[in-house]
């Protein structure tokens, strides 16, 4: 079968993208809005963009707002809050964690904090003003490196690049320069209501290519 995504409905093409691409680790996402409200949200659209610089990015899209019968594209509130103070904090989301981090996904009003939602602990950072959480077992200080947006329209994404200011490793974590998979527990997203832990794992090595000299 051939699918041409310019055949397809948005909705069709991000089922399509969200079954395909899994498990996608969760970038759950503190911010703090300028009237000091502080935000915390999910994203699975997460990866490493950069190891030096140390760079994370994610993608939340626009939500729909429907304003005297019209429907407009909005950004979220962990996009406004980032473009008005440039800093997050991305905390790892372990199983323990799943339940709570579910609970901040609802989409709350501007003035509501999703970490008293959920119930869990706003810590300091050390370099940034936005607080982690911290019953994470790993937390990551961001600032804005980059933003793109990918277009004002449903269902698409606004790419935010961060460079990793401090990092923050529960003790039991961090062992000898490694992360130890067995205690993070990471969680990764699926379609729909599911989620993944790490379960099995295998090795497999990369193939050594010896490059022959031209003569």
């Amino acid at each position: 079968m051939i699918i041409k995504t310019s055949e397809l409905a948005q909705h069709q093409i991000y089922n399509i993208l969200i079954g395909c691409v899994q498990p996608r680790p969760i970038a759950w996402v503190s911010t703090t809005s300028k009237e000091g409200i502080n935000n915390l949200a999910p994203f699975s659209f997460f990866t490493v963009a950069s190891s030096y610089p140390p760079v994370l990015c994610f993608s939340p899209a626009f939500k729909s707002e429907t304003v005297d019968g019209e429907v407009r594209l909005v950004p979220k509130d962990t996009l406004r809050n980032i473009q008005d103070t440039g800093e997050f904090v991305v905390n790892v989301v372990s199983r323990p964690l799943a339940e709570k981090m579910v609970q901040t996904s609802g989409d709350y009003p501007p003035d509501v904090s999703e970490f008293e939602k959920s119930g869990v602990t706003p810590a300091p950072s050390q370099m940034v003003r936005t607080p982690r959480v911290a019953e994470s077992l790993v937390n990551f200080e961001c600032t804005l490196f980059e933003l793109i947006e990918i277009a004002k329209l449903p269902g698409a994404g606004t790419l935010i690049l961060g460079e990793i200011k401090c990092m923050h490793f529960a003790d039991q974590v961090y062992k000898d320069g490694h992360i130890d998979i067995e205690v993070l527990q990471p969680i990764g997203r699926l379609a729909g209501a599911s989620y993944s832990t790490v379960n099995e794992r295998f090795d497999i090595e990369r193939p050594v290519i010896t490059k022959v000299a031209k003569s």
